[in-house]
């Protein structure tokens, strides 16, 4: 399993899974993406290749986590 674009570990225990902390979280993370363009696009040619391109999570949150903010990157056409 690839585990490309994932948060680093500091960003998702300061996150912790608080919604309140969800429009600053997205913005950190999508700071931090910002230097990984490579992956970025690597994960893109994946979904073209494939048709689709399957984003996992572990927490219990279904609205506020790592790959629901992913996916709304991935989905910007400026990234």
């Amino acid at each position: 399993m690839d585990k490309g674009g994932i948060a680093s570990n500091e960003l998702r225990k300061w996150y912790n899974h608080d919604p309140r902390k969800w429009e600053k979280f997205k913005q950190m993370y999508k700071d931090e993406l910002a230097g990984k363009q490579e992956e970025l696009e690597r994960l893109k040619q994946l979904e073209i290749k494939h048709g689709t391109l399957t984003l996992l999570y572990s927490s219990k949150e279904e609205k506020y986590n790592n790959a629901v903010a992913l996916r709304e990157f991935l989905l910007q056409p400026d990234v």
